[in-house]
């Protein structure tokens, strides 16, 4: 922890001065333009990724970057969803898988979860990709699973509603860690 706690202590000395009158503005204004939903993994750091500043991505993580389909009861991630879109407007959502995914690979290689009966209840979310069963290819089960969580998206409400409106575009994204790499996929595009 004493990394960690190095870390604060650079933050707190050299970039929070940088950018003090950014984190003032933030402090009473909270408008992201990108709802960005990327797996859980440490290699993929979403702001590290687009460049992004704080305040300009509202970020979900999720193991293997699942979205279950809309139902009923309680949902930190269909409340997450639902936040960024219907309250704070995000224009655009990002669904961004990778290169290397453990959650694909246990998939594609069909690894015995039993000892994490958790992890093999959440990766069931993933059975919607299409490759899912049919492949034992990760590259192939990553991109099938972003088109999948991209579907199961859209069945939540708000943005079933802002993809009707036309107020949201959203993307399918595949991150190269070995390269940098994006490739975009599945992109809807607004029409308002």
């Amino acid at each position: 922890m004493h990394h960690l706690a190095d870390g604060v202590t650079r933050f707190q000395k050299d970039v929070f001065p940088e950018k003090a009158g950014l984190f003032g503005r933030l402090a009473t204004v909270h408008t992201p333009h990108t709802l960005f939903i990327s797996c859980s993994d440490a290699r993929v750091v979403p702001e590290l990724i687009t460049g992004s500043e704080p305040g300009e991505l509202f970020v979900i993580r999720t193991a293997g970057n699942l979205v279950p389909a809309h139902g009923l009861g309680p949902d930190g991630i269909a409340a997450s969803i639902e936040y960024a879109v219907a309250v704070l407007g995000v224009s655009n959502i990002v669904v961004c898988g990778h290169s290397a995914c453990g959650a694909m690979t246990a998939l594609a290689e069909r690894q015995d979860l039993s000892g994490a009966p958790a992890v093999a209840a959440w990766l069931r979310h993933a059975d919607a990709a299409p490759a899912c069963s049919a492949t034992r290819d990760v590259a192939t089960l990553v991109r099938g699973n972003v088109r999948a969580q991209l579907a199961n998206l859209s069945t939540h409400p708000s943005v079933a509603r802002a993809l009707a409106r036309g107020t949201v575009a959203t993307q399918g994204w595949v991150f190269d860690i070995t390269t940098g790499r994006i490739d975009e996929i599945g992109v809807t595009a607004p029409t308002a």
